[in-house]
């Protein structure tokens, strides 16, 4: 038996392994949500952001699996579950099973190893999300492709047979990839087409539409200033990506852009939108970002509080820009949906390996901000300070 944060059991020959896994996030928002212009109420609130348990481990040696639920909000919902086949060679895997899409750095990175609190606001706002699918990886040191076609979230699983369906394909570079070193470059693509009885007649009502929103000051608890209407059957995204470690700081940043299909049902041309961020982060302790397979991993922590140090201190910032107006679209399409741009500073205190507490505090700028046909959140300054406990194993 190992200890890896929480107990691994294995076979004598290695061939099967399991390991208990999880996580607890709580946390607590105080925003103020410019109530003169929003009419929407300030917060003060403390919530159980993530509560996750889980298993992982290996079958007959060249079967992974995992399989995770989160608990929090008094609702239960299903994460990572999937087999991964490792069988056809040590670089090549087979995925199957509910998991994320292959897009985007922060969406690919575990919540656990991110620098802020929530991942850049495009993220959410262009629905990247874990699916029911399938799909191949070939993984090396300094190169990693992978690629899979999906159904439904699990949420919605009973719209697999109305034909919702997506495509999804990323590849990263490391030209540089040694402790302490890293270049990072990568590009994702993302195509979706939702869930339609179009095509048989039946009640084109009941069709399942895409819309795009965000949550001000990038706070989980703040309400969502900028939404388009949900009008869209399909939509198609790229990224691209950039990370620089250079030992105790980096910087990374990526682009987002999402062509919208306006359905039939609707009025409207067909939107451009998109999204960025950049953020920079130093460790005053001397820690470097562990950097594996395409996307930044565990953090190793020097000196531990619990052997007697200080733990590892790292200070970040980050300038968060999403844009929702296209003037190209008719307002059925939302014209003025909305700009949103945030400014984040932080405080990441990682006690050892396993635990972090968070400090975020965030400014969002809102232009336009459509609503019910209004733009009345245009000019709203949506201010927020965020904490989190985290521990995970």
């Amino acid at each position: 038996m190992k200890w890896k944060g929480a107990p691994e059991l294995s076979s004598k020959d290695g061939k099967y392994k399991m390991k208990v896994r999880g996580r607890l996030n709580v946390d607590y928002n105080a925003i103020d949500q410019d109530r003169n212009i929003t009419n929407s109420p300030d917060v003060s609130a403390a919530e159980l952001r993530r509560a996750r348990l889980g298993v992982e481990g290996v079958i007959a040696e060249d079967t992974k699996y995992k399989f995770e639920v989160d608990f929090a909000s008094d609702t239960t919902s299903v994460k990572d579950a999937f087999f991964e086949y490792t069988g056809w060679g040590p670089d090549f895997r087979l995925r199957v099973g509910n998991f994320k899409t292959f897009n985007s750095l922060e969406h690919i990175m575990s919540a656990n190893y991110i620098e802020f609190m929530e991942r850049a606001a495009f993220i959410e706002a262009f629905g990247l999300d874990r699916q029911v699918g399938i799909g191949a990886l070939y993984v090396r040191d300094h190169f990693t492709l992978a690629a899979g076609l999906y159904g439904p979230t699990v949420s919605n699983q009973v719209d697999w047979l109305q034909d919702m369906k997506t495509g999804a394909a990323r590849i990263t570079v490391a030209p540089i990839n040694e402790e302490g070193h890293v270049l990072h470059l990568a590009a994702s693509w993302r195509q979706r087409h939702g869930a339609q009885e179009l095509r048989t007649n039946i009640a084109p009502n009941n069709d399942q539409f895409f819309n795009y929103r965000a949550r001000g000051a990038n706070l989980h608890l703040a309400n969502r200033f900028v939404a388009t209407p949900a009008i869209f059957n399909r939509d198609t995204f790229w990224g691209l990506e950039a990370a620089y470690v250079w030992g105790p700081w980096s910087i990374q940043g990526e682009y987002a852009q999402l062509n919208g299909d306006v359905a039939p049902l609707f009025a409207g041309q067909d939107p451009t939108y998109n999204g960025w961020y950049v953020e920079a982060g130093w460790f005053l302790t001397s820690e470097t970002r562990p950097y594996k397979e395409g996307e930044f991993v565990r953090q190793k922590v020097l000196n531990p509080v619990n052997e007697g140090g200080y733990g590892a201190w790292q200070l970040v910032a980050r300038y968060d820009a999403l844009n929702l107006k296209d003037n190209a679209t008719t307002i059925a399409a939302c014209a003025t949906c909305g700009i949103q741009n945030t400014w984040q500073a932080g405080v990441n205190w990682w006690l050892n390996d396993y635990t972090r507490v968070m400090l975020n505090y965030g400014e969002s700028s809102i232009e336009g901000g459509f609503l019910a046909g209004a733009n009345r959140n245009d000019g709203a300054k949506i201010k927020g300070f965020g904490s989190r406990l985290q521990i995970d194993w």
